[in-house]
């Protein structure tokens, strides 16, 4: 399977080249276009409970789809929701926490599970995150451009909690204040985490949060009259 991403990092656009009889699985409503032979299956992966905890834990699809090329091959498309960023990242066997909402696409041989994790807790995800795990290729999105920050053993990184988008499962992660609690709650920064390599941190460079923030106070309240 080759990838390869047009138009980042603001309108990113992921053109996959299936082998012939080769398949992707991508998210749910992620295919923007695919060429002639290319047929697909959708089906709830790994079973029921397994694709409810990715919906309702994971923030991700119910249904999954598969996009499998003909005997002479083909390509698939594919875009997040909101206008940002796709990298991919290679999985040699150890696992990638993604955040809610930034899956979008990967090659047989990587499993996707929702695990409950003290380490999602502490970014900022709830209890759980997507986890990925096997060997192959996985898409994931943005909001924003993506900076990837790779950290040297023992190395410390922090990243605003609504920034962070995957990082390696092997990584120490602990929540932490900005400065002093002053700070904390007066410099509008919040809570950050605090990534410890070895490792790579994926970081998009916009938060939905703060989009949904904006956008809240410019939208028209109904009268009381």
């Amino acid at each position: 399977m080759d990838i390869d991403i047009q138009f980042r990092p603001s309108y990113s656009l992921a053109i996959v080249k299936l082998a012939p009889n080769e398949r992707v699985r991508a998210d749910s409503g992620a295919m923007v276009s695919f060429s002639a032979g290319v047929e697909v299956e959708t089906k709830a992966e790994g079973g029921f409970l397994k694709s409810l905890g990715r919906a309702v834990l994971g923030g991700e699809s119910f249904f999954q789809n598969f996009w499998k090329a003909g005997p002479q091959g083909g390509d698939v498309t594919l875009a997040p929701d909101l206008p940002g960023d796709i990298i991919t990242i290679e999985l040699t066997g150890s696992p990638v926490m993604v955040q809610s909402g930034s899956y979008l696409a990967s090659s047989d041989g990587i499993d996707l599970s929702t695990k409950f994790s003290s380490k999602a807790f502490k970014a900022g995800e709830g209890v759980s995150m997507l986890e990925a795990i096997g060997a192959g290729k996985m898409l994931v999105s943005s909001y924003g451009a993506i900076y990837e920050k790779t950290l040297a053993q023992g190395e410390k990184y922090f990243v605003d909690t609504t920034h962070l988008v995957a990082f390696d499962g092997s990584m120490d992660v602990q929540v932490k204040t900005v400065g002093n609690m002053k700070s904390t709650f007066l410099s509008g920064e919040g809570l950050v985490v605090e990534m410890t390599g070895p490792g790579r941190v994926y970081i998009q460079t916009r938060s939905p949060q703060a989009l949904i923030n904006w956008i809240i106070p410019q939208v028209p309240q109904k009268s009381s009259n």
